[in-house]
């Protein structure tokens, strides 16, 4: 069980150990630990949208329990059988953008190397990545204020996370002075959380922190999609 209520980093262990131990029987007996260690991640989650939802509200009504990922697995059609998924996950997102796949998304867990924030937009359909492409080519100066904020390069860094066109899109030109963005498919800033992060009382305050600055890349995104909608 877990010892010290304000130390999360148990989480990673419980994880490590469902992962060598990936079936039934053993999570029925240690889902008691499980759900404890939920409550605190949800609770600690509540906090952070409440903190984030101050330059960002329209997620101020987001609770964590509806936003967080259930830990079973669907296994349907995957050749992977595991039952359970190995870490626990947050999505905070506008509400009128649902099954978009746009907002944050918080994730901890193993591998620890997926441990962090990712702000952006995933796997959109055509035509909202159409709109996309022509957001950024009509606003290129503001999106470009956006991306190369000193405060988003400082936690997240130049590197796009995400899959991206080997050549132009259809209708623009290969010399476009956009067109590293305009090839990008999913459009994703990460930033790793390392797991002793959540040894900290106040995790909940510093991921606010770093969810802060993918804010506006995020809300250019998510006014665009909603443009003439």
């Amino acid at each position: 069980m877990v010892q010290n209520s304000n130390d999360l980093t148990r989480l990673f262990r419980f994880f490590a150990e469902l992962s060598a131990n990936n079936n039934r029987p053993w999570f029925a007996e240690h889902k008691v630990e499980y759900q404890a260690l939920r409550s605190q991640w949800l609770e600690g989650i509540d906090k952070v949208i409440a903190m984030v939802s101050q330059d960002w509200p329209e997620v101020r009504h987001t609770t964590a329990a509806q936003s967080t990922y259930r830990i079973y697995r669907d296994i349907r059609f995957s050749p992977d059988k595991r039952p359970f998924k190995t870490h626990i996950g947050t999505s905070i997102a506008n509400p009128a953008l649902r099954g978009q796949h746009t907002g944050v998304y918080i994730e901890a867990g193993v591998p620890t190397s997926d441990t962090g924030i990712w702000g952006g937009i995933w796997c959109p359909d055509r035509d909202v990545l159409r709109k996309l492409r022509r957001a950024i080519d009509d606003n290129a100066e503001e999106f470009l204020e956006i991306v190369n904020d000193p405060a988003l390069l400082a936690v997240y860094g130049t590197e796009w996370h995400g899959s991206a066109l080997k050549t132009a899109p259809k209708g623009y030109p290969k010399d476009h002075p956009m067109i590293q963005y305009l090839r990008l498919v999913d459009m994703g800033k990460f930033t790793q959380i390392i797991p002793e992060t959540y040894a900290d009382s106040a995790w909940p305050e510093i991921l606010a922190d770093k969810i802060r600055p993918v804010i506006p890349f995020v809300k250019f995104l998510d006014y665009s999609i909603l443009e003439d909608v």
